[in-house]
Order: structure tokens, then sequence, then C-alpha cells
């Protein structure tokens, strides 16, 4: 017989915790406490409380009443790293076991989840997908592979093809609002960032799907370490479909393949980590009536590079991490599919050259950042851009590049943070300057402040500037019914925030209340009066305001009710945005005017028996704006609503799935004139060794 023993103390090492049911904690049948006691209390914001180890400020220096982190996953909302607690923004993190959990085969999919994020496909599993924040457009958001930028100069609709499969990915943060500070000018309404896995131990995995309209898609990723400074991973992919449509003529036009492949490498050593990537992104795809309702049998091929490398270096108390990146791009557009005597092919090359410096060192007063950014893109085309003196040769045609554009981008910015113990201030100053527009050097202030009233509850605001140089398309795309402005002016952004977030055991909620004022904001119009064949003009449009909320809500059923095993997590979200400055009568607008002003989502994980899990998730979705059909007649976007679904087996070693998204079969368009498809069926099989 046991013998119970009381007021009997003793020290107990844990070196792995885990919430799932089947864990130690679980089985003990009590709620276990796991409390923190810092080395150190924090006195204003002593630099010795800013710990190299985690990167982060510890802010608590008493035992917590709930479970808590032992190693706070570092999101990047300010320019010196801060761990997730201490952040000043509203920044949404699809973690792992979203990504896993998600009947999605693309991260353009995945961003679905996302209430904040408007997700405009031109067709599924990522072929073509622009994707805004707040009411952007799919130019204003900063997109970056481990924070290093991927934006095309060119074009922001071809910035999502990503060299790295899903199963590359860790996480995804989505920074909503201006994020100049951090991410520099690319970023007026907010960035995502996508973060790749980095290997522990030797893994392999491998997988293969299929499915609906003849998709089939298939990847392997190989993680090695070898017991020295170095790990290194490599994964390569490839999927492909017939389409969801076809032309007039019967011919396929929707048809898609892809082929991708990333490496990436690490060197940690005592005072010093590098990591380095080097990606590749093939595509070709059918272009049904993506630029234009008149032609159905577009076609465009993308070839992309990515290359880059980093490190982290301490020096005494100052932290330094240089970059350096190369992305290179290449397009060819095809009006009329494998017929270049009707139209001429359009070919685009952009080379972009990146260096960044990011230092900062803590003192008593607080964390100091200061950062430079030098960012040059060299574009040349068939069409876009001045004449150039000495046209280049296109490979692999008998054609030159005749026209191109070439611009430095310079950012210089400063950044102090100051924590107390449930208080933190981050402001700082952003001066930018670019050689295109011949502009003088610029200054975009942003101050944010967060205030820890509970262990539990925190409250923040915020007020953030920003800008965005003009895509080389908006200055001189002047083909095929566009007519570009060359000299259009930058966009700038002013934005206020407040916001308030609760996480307790079980629980993490948030909700913020946003004001955006925009100033020369670019868009593509056309007046509606001229009749159907008015051409589309790019033009600063002028002053908009937009305000709106936002709130999240996740939760963990297992720790809310740990006496049932069905239901693992519940969570739901919902965005809704206003403009003062609604679609004018005579004015039709292919990007401003034409934005999701409700967004619900909603989705629940169930543990169904043994390892048999169904995911199910459903979004609610309203859009303002209004669009002109192949018949010529004025359409408005209205409402749709989608439900989409995975059910899953998860051993050891394998994992089975099957998806079906769209099951209700709704009948919807994310941009005007192109229809999505209807229930889509996928199943597949994952394995690791």
């Amino acid at each position: 017989m046991y013998k119970p023993i009381f007021k009997k103390r003793s020290v107990l090492k844990f070196t792995h915790f885990t919430n799932k049911g089947y864990a130690l904690f679980a089985c003990v049948g009590r709620e276990v406490i796991i409390g923190v006691l810092t080395a150190a209390t924090i006195e204003a914001s002593a630099a010795t409380a800013m710990s190299r180890q985690t990167d982060k400020i510890t802010t608590d220096s008493t035992v917590t009443s709930g479970i808590k982190q032992l190693e706070e996953v570092q999101v990047v909302g300010t320019r010196a790293p801060l761990g997730h607690s201490q952040q000043s923004r509203m920044v949404t993190v699809l973690s792992r076991d979203d990504i896993q959990g998600a009947p999605v085969q693309s991260i353009n999919d995945l961003l679905k989840m996302a209430a904040g994020a408007d997700v405009r496909q031109r067709g599924p599993l990522g072929s073509q997908t622009d994707i805004s924040l707040r009411g952007s457009n799919y130019e204003q958001i900063a997109i970056l592979l481990n924070g290093i930028s991927l934006n095309d100069p060119q074009t922001g609709h071809n910035a999502f093809d990503f060299p790295v499969d899903i199963a590359d990915i860790e996480r995804i943060e989505v920074i909503e609002g201006p994020a100049c500070r951090v991410y520099g000018t690319q970023s007026l309404l907010g960035a995502i960032n996508i973060i790749t896995k980095k290997p522990t131990k030797p893994t392999l995995t491998a997988h293969l799907e299929g499915g609906s309209y003849g998709y089939l898609g298939t990847g392997a990723r190989g993680a090695w370490t070898d017991g020295t400074p170095f790990a290194h991973t490599l994964s390569g992919s490839y999927m492909r479909s017939d389409g969801y449509s076809r032309s007039k003529a019967g011919t396929l036009n929707a048809d898609y393949s892809t082929a991708k492949a990333f490496y990436q490498g690490f060197f940690s050593h005592p005072g010093i980590e590098v990591s380095w990537h080097a990606g590749i992104s093939s595509k070709n795809m059918g272009s049904n009536t993506f630029y234009g309702a008149q032609w159905d049998d577009q076609y465009e091929h993308t070839l992309k590079t990515f290359t880059a490398i980093q490190a982290e270096m301490q020096q005494g108390k100052l932290h330094m991490k240089p970059a350096f990146y190369w992305n290179h791009n290449e397009d060819r557009f095809e009006l009329f599919r494998d017929n270049p005597d009707k139209y001429p092919f359009n070919y685009h090359r952009a080379n972009v050259f990146g260096l960044n410096l990011n230092t900062w060192f803590d003192s008593r007063l607080g964390r100091t950042a200061l950062a430079a950014e030098m960012r040059n893109e060299d574009l040349v085309s068939t069409n876009l851009g001045e004449t150039l003196d000495n046209p280049k040769h296109i490979h692999g045609s008998n054609r030159m590049y005749e026209h191109g554009l070439n611009r430095t981008n310079l950012t210089l910015i400063a950044e102090h943070n100051v924590v107390l113990r449930r208080f933190t201030l981050s402001a700082g100053v952003a001066a930018v300057k670019n050689t295109q527009a011949d502009m003088s050097m610029r200054l975009y202030p942003s101050a944010d402040i967060c205030w820890r009233i509970t262990d539990k509850w925190k409250v923040y605001a915020s007020y953030n500037t920003s800008l965005r140089m003009p895509s080389v398309t908006e200055l001189y795309y002047s083909v095929g019914g566009h007519q570009a402005d060359s000299h259009l002016k930058p966009e700038e952004l002013q934005a206020v925030e407040l916001g308030a977030k609760y996480v307790t055991n079980g629980i993490n909620a948030k909700a913020s209340l946003f004001y955006n004022r925009h100033k020369n904001l670019i868009d593509w119009i056309r007046h509606t009066s001229d009749g159907p064949d008015a051409p589309w003009q790019s033009v600063n449009f002028g002053h908009i305001n937009a305000i709106g909320l936002h709130a999240d809500l996740q939760s963990d059923l297992r720790k809310l009710m740990p006496w049932q095993h069905l239901l693992r997590r519940f969570t739901i979200g919902y965005a809704y945005m206003h403009q003062s400055q609604q679609e004018h009568h005579d004015i039709q607008s292919r990007y401003a005017l034409e934005y999701l002003q409700n967004k619900l989502t909603a989705s629940i994980a169930m543990n169904i028996y043994r390892q048999l899990m169904l995911d199910i998730h459903y979004r609610l979705q309203h859009r303002k704006g209004s669009y002109t059909d192949i018949n010529g007649n004025p359409q408005t976007y209205g409402t749709y609503n989608v439900v989409d679904a995975r059910l899953a087996w998860e051993a050891t070693g394998y994992k089975l799935f099957f998806d079906v998204n769209n099951i209700t079969n709704r009948k919807y368009v994310d941009y005007g004139n192109i229809p999505q498809p209807g229930t889509w069926v996928t199943g597949g099989i994952s394995i690791t060794l």
C-alpha cells in the first residue's frame, strides 16, 4: 500500500514539456503549475535582464499562475528582437500545428485561415494569388522568407512563387499594419514572414498526393546534423493540374505545373550563428482570363531563384546581424498561348540585390537598435521601363530587352525599446531615399506602447507611418487597354491602432481597432461612361481613410475541458473594414475600392478515434466593389461562404489524409470574371523516417 507523505519538498527537473492528452502531467489527473523564477529582477530596463540565450526581455520575477514557455518564441514586430508577449503590435502566428491540420496544399491557401488576410485567388493550389492586409492591395505588403525580402519590383502578382514547400515551414508570422521600421518601404500595410524549420536531428520525409482535375503533388525533404556546428536541409517538390476550366475553343486554360527546390544551411557556435539558403521555383500556368476577360487562352511562365546569407554575432554588448541577398526573377507572358505571331510575348527579367545591417545593444536605458538597408532593383523588359541605350538579348529567343529601369532604395532606421515589469515602449524613425523618384530623404516615425495589466491581460497602442514605391508595372504598363503613368508619386500611410490581448491556460484572445489614412494611393481605374473599351489608367487616387476592427479567439479545448477527448481546438476570427471613399458612379476601381469589408473564419479540430483527426474550416467573406462581366454587364462581388475539411490518420512515421475543399460546391469569384472551382477533393500520404 502506498504511504502518503505530506509537506515533503524536493526538486524535480523536467527537460521536456508537452500539452498532449497522453503526457505525464495529464496522467497525474491534476493541474500542474510550472513556475519560472528569474535570476535577476527587472530594474527599469536594465541590460542584465536581457538575456542572450533567448534575446528577449524577462518581465516577471515571481512564480506565475499558469503554464509558461521556457523559451518564448520570438516574432519580429520590432527592429530589436523581443519575445512574443512583449510585442506592442498585433502579430498573428500560424504555428506548425495549424499548418499540419489545415486542408491545404499551398502557402497561399494556408493564409486564408487568417481573418486579417484578404486572399484573392485567380487559380487554386497557389497557381496565382494576390494577398493583402487591412484593405491593402497585393503590392502593399512585404513578403519575406526567414526575414529576407522576396518582393518583385515588376509586379506583386508573382510574389508568392515561393521556393519552399509547405512541409519546410515551421511557422508564418503576419504583421498587420505599417511595418516600415521593421521591414522597410515594401510593408506599407503589413508583412508576411515565412520561417522554415531548423533541423535538430537527421530526418527524411516524403509525401505523395493526388485529386480532382488531374492534380498530382509530390515532394521530399531531408535534414541532417553530424554532431558538428553545421546542419543542413534540402527539399524538392512538384505539383501539376489540368485545371478546372476550359477555353471557348475547348483547350486547357487553367492548367499549371510548378517545381521547387530549396536548400538551407546553418552554422552555430558560441558568439556567432550563420544561416544561408538557396531556392528555385519554376512555374508554367494557364492564365485563363487573368489579365483581360476578352482573352481566355492566356499563359505565363515564371522562373525565380533566391539566395541569401545572414549572420548574428555578439561582440560584448553589441549584437550585429548582417544579411546579403540576391533574387533573380524571369517572366514570360503570352496573351495568346503558343502564338507569338498573333501578339508578341512580353518578357521581363529582374535582379534584386540587398544588403542589410541590423545592430542592437542593451544599456540601463533599454534596448537600442540601429539599422541600414540598401536594395538595388534592376529590371529589363520588352515593354516596361525607359528605352535602353544598349538593348540586351533575351535568352532562348531572337528578341531583345529594349526597356528597363534601375533604382536604389536606401533606408536608415533607429529604434529604442524600454521594457519595465509590465510596460513596453518601442519608438523609432525610418529615413528613406529612392533614386527612381528623385526624392529627398524622408522621415517616417512610429511608436508602439504595451501595458501588461496582469499576467493574462495586456493592452497596446501604436502610431505608424510608411511609404511604398510604385511597381514598374504601375509606372510603365501601357499595353492591352492599359495606360500607365511614369510620374506616379510614392504611396504614404499614417495608421493608429488600439488593441487588447488576453492569454490564459487554454484561451488566447485578441482584438484591435485601427484607423488608416492613405495619401497618393495608387490604383488602376477606368471611366465606365467611356464604354466597355475604356482604358485602365494607373493614378494616384488621392486620400482614402479606412477604419476597421479585427478579433481572434483560439481555445485549447483539452485544457478547458480535460474530462473529454473528442474536441482538441476551436478558433474563430472576424475582421471588418470601412472606407470613407466608395466606388463612384463613373469610376470602376481594380484594387483600392474592391476591398474585403467583412471576413469571418472559424475552425474546429477533433480527435475522432485514436489517431483519426478531423479538422473543419469555415470562412465567410463580403467584398465591396464591382466588376464588368464578359458580356459588358456590371456585377457586384457580394458575399460567399466556403467549408473545407481534412480527415487524417496520424501515426508514428506516417500520416494519411483526405481533403475536401468547398464542400458545399459554392460558386464564387475572388476576382472578377474568374470563377473559382467547386468541390475539390485530394488525398495523400506523408512518411517520416
